[in-house]
Formats: C-alpha cells, structure tokens, sequence
C-alpha cells in the first residue's frame, strides 16, 4: 500500500509536491516585489495632491502625482474617510481623463441648422453662454405673478387671487456637479437665485 505500480512512495509524493508549493512561492516573491519597486520608482519625487473624485456624490478622495505638471500617476486617498483608499471601476480609470488622445481639449460649437460640430475659444464659449443667459433671461423674466391664497373672513375661509413679487424665470434650468463641494455649492446656489432660477438640481439627486 506505501508504494504505487511505478515504485513512488506516498512519502516520495508528499516531498514533490512540497517541494513544487516551494519553487511556487520563492518564484512570486520576487515578482511581487518588482511590482513593489516598479510603482515606488513611478512615483518616487513626484507631487502628490489631494483631490476628489468628479464622478458621482460619493466623493470618494484622490491622490493626484504630478511631475513638471503633468499628472502620472491617480490613485485612492488611504486616509480619506469615505473611500479610504479603494475606488470603483470608474475611479479607478480617472487618469484616463487627462491621458486620453480621444478627449476633447477645447469646446466645440454646432451652429443651428449645421451638420458637424467646429472647434471654438474658450473665451467665445464663456461669451456665447453669458449672452445667451441673458437673453433668455430677459425674454421669460416674470416680476410678478396671480397666485391663489386662502384668507379667513369671520367663520368662512375664503379663496382669492392676489398678485404677487415672484422675480423669477423659468427659461433656464440648472443642474449642478459631484464635484462641487459645499462653499462652491454655495455661491452658485447664490449667483443662480440672483438670477430668478426656479428649476435647480444636482447630480446627487438624481
């Protein structure tokens, strides 16, 4: 029973199968190490920066290495207390948002009625919108507006329509950035009231 047909003993089997685990482990030791060494080096003297990650309301943080001011390396913030560290699939390919030769540098432009988009400045961009709120603005501002309200005379409540100071426009919507955190949240949720916005939303939200 201690030996098989081709004369291997159970002890002879047990001492090449250890032996196998062996070489197995001694050969990943050093890869694992390699591997170690090979992102140590990526990032060795390089800027880190703490950021967030721009992709849903999680806020999950981010560790941003930069070198000549050229991002490198994006990674998870191990002391942040959301993510501590790890990052979904999405996060995980954030670098792919600065090193990608498919993403769009500049903003594009389609004309009315056009067929293909072109490529305009940023500075004819921020114009183009500025104006475009305002006209928008201008054409559906409402100052007031009849409004139903409820008032007691005597015994009976009583229905009426009164005007009422709404200043208000509800020709442009808002929907606001995961991005953003509380003080920009902040001043825009300012800036879009002093417009007469009604319709304000944001991603986390949705």
């Amino acid at each position: 029973m201690g030996e098989s047909r081709k004369g291997l003993t159970r002890r002879d089997l047990l001492k090449v199968a250890g032996g196998t685990a062996l070489a197995g482990t001694a050969l990943a030791l050093p890869a694992k190490d390699a591997d170690a060494r090979e992102r140590e080096n990526r990032i060795r003297g390089a800027k880190t920066t703490t950021s967030i990650c721009p992709y849903c309301a999680v806020g999950c943080g981010l560790l941003v290495h930069t070198r000549d001011s050229k991002v490198i390396h994006i990674e998870g913030d191990p002391d942040h207390p959301i993510n501590q560290g790890a990052l979904c699939p999405k996060g995980a390919s954030l670098f792919q948002l600065v090193d990608n030769p498919t993403r769009v540098p500049r903003p594009l432009y389609r004309a009315p009625g056009a067929t293909s988009w072109k490529e305009v400045e940023w500075d004819w961009a921020f114009d183009e919108i500025a104006a475009r709120v305002k006209k928008t603005r201008d054409a559906t501002f409402q100052a007031k507006s009849r409004i139903k309200v409820k008032e007691k005379v005597g015994d009976k409540e009583v229905e009426k329509e009164v005007e009422a100071v709404v200043n208000r426009t509800m020709g442009i919507a808002h929907v606001g950035s995961a991005a953003l955190d509380n003080e920009e949240c902040y001043l825009l949720q300012k800036w879009l009231r002093s417009l007469g916005l009604v319709y304000i939303e944001h991603q986390a939200r949705i």
